[in-house]
């Protein structure tokens, strides 16, 4: 049986989303996002931290759709996976990278700039469902491909 990993994080994206490809030929879209937690601490006082996560989105019409839509400061809701990817660098030390794989991505308040196959969008929810769609199949497809 296979232990439950899935992860619901929202937050802002950083930068603009990057779309890479596997030496297979497999895209992939990197989205890094800052999620922001607020809390009073012990002494009652107002504290805040963020946290940094890449969010990787595979396949060819999944990558495409997140990378068009995915621009800076836009805001997203992210359901997928936790993956650690680890390796020995150079020198044979160890090192590890935490991913989230993306299996559905909402994306926040349209914008002109967010355009759906040429045409100005003000609420990606047509776009969300095949993002959803492009999602479950890109990730199977993923199972298959050794990590690059």
């Amino acid at each position: 049986m296979n232990a439950m990993n899935q992860i619901i994080i929202e937050g802002n994206v950083v930068r603009d989303s990057t779309v890479k490809e596997t030496p297979k030929g497999t895209k992939v879209c990197i989205m890094p996002i800052a999620s922001n937690r607020s809390y009073r601490d012990g002494n009652g006082e107002y504290q805040s931290e963020v946290g940094y996560f890449d969010i990787q989105a595979w396949g060819q019409g999944f990558s495409e759709r997140v990378v068009r839509l995915g621009t800076k400061g836009r805001g997203v809701r992210v359901v997928g996976r936790i993956k650690q990817d680890r390796w020995k660098d150079e020198n044979g030390k160890s090192k590890e990278k935490t991913y989230i794989i993306a299996e559905h991505i909402e994306f926040k308040g349209g914008t002109k700039s967010a355009e759906s196959d040429g045409k100005n969008i003000e609420n990606p929810d047509s776009e969300l469902k095949n993002l959803e769609v492009a999602a479950k199949g890109a990730v199977e497809e993923k199972v298959l491909e050794a990590v690059f």
